[in-house]
């Protein structure tokens, strides 16, 4: 490795990738380096659901064909007790592996002119003369290493709250679940729920993830036993478990200014409602390489940050207030029915629903007065299930 880039990107996952991809589409001359502690292509805990706002982003990259030989989904259940609708989504989806898609687009960021090396990054540190990533040196940094983002220790911010904890693995698809994303709302601290989603390929990622607090931390074996309750026969010949962390966003987002940029997990952006990650991961990416790569060709690599924090807020800052406030709501059992009935009724509520969960959507005015009328209903003693 040399001694000194124009920019390190530290972390190959979408937003390292897609922060390289951008930089270099903006200035291909730019001397870029991927950083990632892992050999590529791993595996990493995920829903592996792919928005198609995701592939919005990477379609001016040149690399929306990562999702290809993966079939698209269009179908999507969301339940709770005996109350379920079952609707067509607006646009589909894909669920490919993260071990499939990060090293796809990490191989795309290298077809364009990123060097990418094996590091595990231990030390950052910003001055005068640049940024300090342990022995190399840098004009701008951009922090897309997940979770616990040694980046953002660097740049003097502490650990993001709230946080959910998650666990994934893959098992046969049973047949009445083929072709289906499935969401089950459970009764424990919310955001609570299961989920299933087909692959395509025989086998499905399923998992279970709940919003953590206190002392008392979910043990893998009670999410486990949370997943079987809720979706009966989704553990059975399942293989690749894997726990994991999500920093969920929260009412406020801020970012430092300075030469030091952090996207995706390391920003604290994940939303709370759904734990979806990935379209925020690829968005703040891209924006964050155009960032570096317009303040480097500037001559101004300390203006970065500031200018990549107005465009985060602009693309995502009433969004990410909405999804505080719905993730707010979903704590009470009778709001997630409310708005499962709701969808039941109306596909544009369903599709609002829809949006708010993957990618920049907002509680409309659809969405509210649906959410209203089934909230100023005397609640029954049991509910129907609408399909």
């Amino acid at each position: 490795m040399s001694a000194s880039h124009d920019l390190v990107v530290v972390g190959a996952g979408p937003a390292g990738s897609a922060a390289a991809m951008a930089a270099l589409a903006h200035s291909p001359d730019l001397r870029v380096l991927l950083v990632e502690r892992a050999e590529l292509p791993r595996d990493k805990c995920c829903g592996d659901g792919i928005a198609p706002h995701v592939l919005d982003v990477l379609r001016p990259l040149g690399a929306a064909d990562v999702v290809e030989g993966w079939r698209p989904l269009r179908h999507l259940t969301l339940s709770r007790g005996s109350r379920e609708v079952a609707g067509r989504m607006r646009r589909e989806v894909h669920v490919i592996p993260r071990e499939v898609f990060d090293a796809r687009l990490a191989e795309r960021a290298v077809e364009r002119g990123a060097e990418l090396v094996r590091h595990r990054v231990r030390e950052v540190r910003a001055g005068s003369a640049g940024v300090e990533v342990d022995h190399l040196r840098a004009g701008v940094v951009v922090g897309a290493d997940g979770a616990h983002s040694v980046v953002r220790t660097g740049a003097g911010l502490g650990p993001t709250a709230p946080r959910a904890l998650a666990l994934r693995g893959y098992a046969p698809t049973p047949r009445g679940r083929r072709g289906l994303q499935v969401i089950r709302y459970g009764e424990r601290r919310q955001p609570s729920y299961a989920w299933s989603f087909d692959r395509g390929d025989g086998l499905a990622n399923v998992g279970y993830g709940e919003l953590v607090g206190g002392t008392d931390p979910p043990t893998r074996a009670l999410l486990l036993e949370q997943l079987e309750e809720l979706l009966p026969g989704a553990t059975e010949g399942g293989t690749a478990w894997r726990g994991h962390h999500l920093p969920l966003s929260g009412l406020g987002w801020r970012h430092p200014d300075g030469p030091v940029l952090l996207a995706g997990d390391a920003a604290g952006l994940v939303n709370p409602m759904t734990g979806e990650g990935i379209y925020y991961a690829v968005a703040t990416g891209a924006l964050a390489g155009r960032a570096a790569a317009r303040a480097l060709a500037a001559d101004e690599p300390g203006a970065a940050g500031a200018a990549y924090g107005r465009e985060v807020r602009a693309l995502l800052g009433r969004h990410l207030r909405h999804t505080w406030a719905a993730s707010r709501l979903s704590r009470h059992p009778r709001v997630v029915d409310a708005g499962i009935g709701a969808a039941a009724r109306d596909q544009r509520v369903f599709d609002d629903l829809v949006e708010i969960g993957l990618g920049g959507g907002r509680i409309g005015p659809r969405l509210g007065v649906g959410l209203l009328a089934h909230l100023a209903r005397p609640a029954p003693d049991h509910h129907l299930t609408t399909t």
